[in-house]
């Protein structure tokens, strides 16, 4: 198969390709990113020299950047993805999850290929209690959500109106290896490695589920290889936890992986106001995939926890090299005047 894969140097896609050429080494995978802010080719180092592996840089909005690659189907993970960005400015998030998955359709479309759709838990808006399937109806109360939610209803628009072969996947919060610092798992770990308070919105009761971003890639992987045209899957790992209890799980492990001391570090929470629109629980049910493809998440939070803080623990220049430049900019702009004194 040759795999398009687009936001191939971001978070997850970097990982999804990773997977694809270890699990896949006959496929020939086409790495499409724009390279924004969050798209780093250092997520991709260990396999840039590979035969099966090639880098494109282009912008999904760009339908002309498509021209002369050839690809039997694509899978979608290009996305403006940080709420807080999308409250400060919605206009990114619309045009690269809104047209640009637009233009993608209209490709996939023409060539009669297949189209993977990635996108997110949050299109199902917060519930107090209770599970989301792939049936709820989507209430999203951020511009994020907002953008992906509508990037959804325009695949299944496509599907029903022109049969393009298309399928979406919804996935709760990913954490681990490559994942950019402004996300909750690696600012936590970072600022504590670096004595900086450590920013918790509202009361930190804001419940998420929690997925390893390898899980992720496998389930991906498997809808691509096993899913039906038109269909949508949630894919969870019901491992529902408050924000403030994650926040303070790590902190006590990097404690113990790094011996400083626990008091210290939990004494780097800061509480600050919290953000608008902030949805209270996420919950989302991965019945379908457990039971249609059989599915189901290897990694148990407190390994892959530990996993990702050795991580960045042993892959410092990696991160340093972003938290020390435009990125700094943004988090002071972002929570300095919030941090309590």
């Amino acid at each position: 198969m040759k795999l398009l894969v687009t936001g191939g140097a971001g978070f997850i896609g970097s990982n999804y390709v990773r997977h694809v050429l270890t699990a896949h080494p006959d496929y020939q995978v086409i790495n499409f990113d724009k390279l924004t802010y969050a798209g780093n080719l250092g997520n991709l180092k260990d396999v840039e020299s590979s035969p099966n592996y090639t880098f494109v840089r282009g912008d999904i909005c760009d339908r002309n950047a498509f021209e002369g690659l050839e690809f039997d189907a694509v899978v979608n993970f290009a996305a403006e993805s940080h709420v807080d960005r999308s409250i400060l400015d919605a206009s990114p998030f619309l045009r690269t999850n809104v047209m640009g998955t637009h233009n993608l359709l209209e490709i996939v479309r023409r060539r009669g290929c297949a189209l993977l759709h990635v996108s997110t838990d949050e299109v199902y808006g917060s519930t107090a209690e209770g599970f989301f399937n792939e049936d709820s109806p989507l209430q999203p109360n951020s511009p994020y959500a907002a953008s992906k939610a509508s990037s959804d209803l325009l695949v299944r628009a496509y599907v029903e109106t022109y049969k393009v072969r298309a399928m979406t996947t919804r996935c709760s919060n990913n954490y681990g290896p490559y994942q950019f610092p402004e996300k909750l798992v690696p600012l936590v770990i970072i600022n504590a490695l670096n004595g900086r308070p450590v920013p918790v919105y509202g009361d930190g009761m804001n419940v998420r589920d929690w997925i390893y971003v390898e899980d992720h890639c496998k389930a991906v992987d498997m809808v691509l290889h096993n899913g039906k045209a038109g269909e949508v899957y949630n894919i969870g790992s019901r491992n529902e936890r408050p924000n403030i209890e994650v926040i303070k799980l790590l902190l006590r492990k990097v404690a113990q992986r790094t011996g400083r001391n626990e008091d210290d570090l939990l004494n780097l929470i800061t509480f600050v106001k919290d953000r608008a629109g902030h949805d209270r629980r996420y919950a989302i049910d991965p019945v379908k995939m457990e039971r249609q493809l059989g599915w189901g998440p290897d990694m148990s939070f407190d390994q892959g926890i530990l996993k990702t803080i050795d991580w960045y623990i042993s892959n410092r220049d990696w991160w340093q090299g972003i938290t020390s430049g435009e990125y700094m900019k943004y988090y002071d702009t972002q929570y300095g005047e919030r941090l309590k004194k």
